[in-house]
């Protein structure tokens, strides 16, 4: 059973577990088109509707559950109670569960953040930086709770590859795909670190499939920025420190992924996923990841990223400043 299995992470896992011969459920809202391949058994519910939606669920069991939908702690609460039998629980958590690091690695024993009222965010649409986490620990510890050894729960990193909706790292892949002189921020030596989906989608099937209990950090390659605007073959990079940047206004929304060294969440891009790697996580190169999500990218509208026009003008005072210094 996957609980969440539409979407872009879950579509990943299902694919994969069928592939590997397993009889795969998915229960979804029904909100957007599956493209799961046949034989997945699609099954309709909404967790946070009348009766929390598991009527599907009743009088049917499941060996295991993978939970990717599970953002409410009442929501998790409730599939709980409506699998109680199952022989593995798989919550699929965040590395946004951690405090604010000085500095990494951040290890599965790092201090999570504390906890908010259940109040704090009565709909998933409410959930934001203050109160994501904070309830991904909550449901986290629901898990643990109900299941002991039989839970599992997984933190990713930031995770993109093909199918990336969410249009953080796409935005990069696209701009870099533009001719012309692109704006790269910081001075390249920052860093990046993200999880390619179908890393966590084969983790996934293992921890199923061998019966693997506890906490994984689940994260991918990190790498200076340099390296990885290197990587998209972006054809004339132009580096604009954080002070501009900042004086400028510039958010992360503006630039996403971006975290200057010393500035909020910077040290959660230096996750650890030793642990997971030692029982098994492969990691996908990043340059192919790069390239099997550029169509994705290219087909994905970034509104919310930096616009044409801003990117252009700081380009020109970058410009100017280097002109005027006597470097340009």
């Amino acid at each position: 059973m996957i609980l969440g299995g539409t979407g872009f992470i879950g579509t990943h896992v299902a694919r994969t577990l069928h592939g590997a011969g397993h009889a795969v459920s998915v229960l979804s809202r029904g909100s957007q088109p599956a493209a799961l391949p046949d034989g997945v058994e699609p099954l309709t519910g909404d967790r946070e509707g009348p009766d929390h939606g598991l009527g599907a669920l009743r009088g049917r069991t499941w060996d295991a559950c993978v939970d990717l939908s599970g953002y409410l702690p009442r929501s998790v609460r409730a599939s709980v109670e409506a699998l109680p039998d199952v022989r593995r629980y798989v919550y699929v958590s965040a590395v946004a569960t951690y405090r604010d690091p000085p500095a990494g690695p951040v290890t599965e024993a790092f201090p999570q953040r504390a906890l908010v009222p259940d109040d704090a965010a009565p709909r998933v649409a409410d959930l934001d930086n203050r109160t994501y986490g904070p309830f991904k620990v909550r449901c986290e510890g629901l898990v643990q709770a109900a299941f002991g050894p039989r839970a599992t729960v997984l933190r990713p990193q930031v995770v993109t590859g093909p199918g990336d909706p969410t249009r953080r790292y796409t935005y990069w892949l696209a701009r870099a795909a533009r001719p012309g002189p692109m704006l790269a921020p910081g001075t390249g030596q920052d860093h990046l670190q993200v999880i390619d989906v179908r890393d966590v989608a084969r983790f996934t099937r293992r921890v199923l499939e061998e019966d693997l209990g506890g906490a994984f950090n689940l994260a991918g390659p990190r790498l200076p920025w340099a390296e990885f605007i290197g990587l998209t073959g972006a054809p004339d990079p132009v580096w604009i420190g954080p002070d501009r940047l900042e004086a400028a206004g510039l958010t992360l929304s503006k630039l996403p992924l971006f975290r200057p060294a010393g500035s909020p969440l910077a040290g959660l891009m230096h996750v650890s996923s030793d642990r997971a790697q030692a029982a098994g996580l492969t990691l996908t190169d990043p340059l192919t990841t790069i390239r099997d999500t550029t169509p994705t990218a290219l087909r994905t509208d970034h509104p919310d990223a930096l616009s044409p026009q801003e990117e252009a003008a700081l380009l020109r005072a970058a410009r100017d400043a280097r002109i005027t210094s006597g470097c340009g």
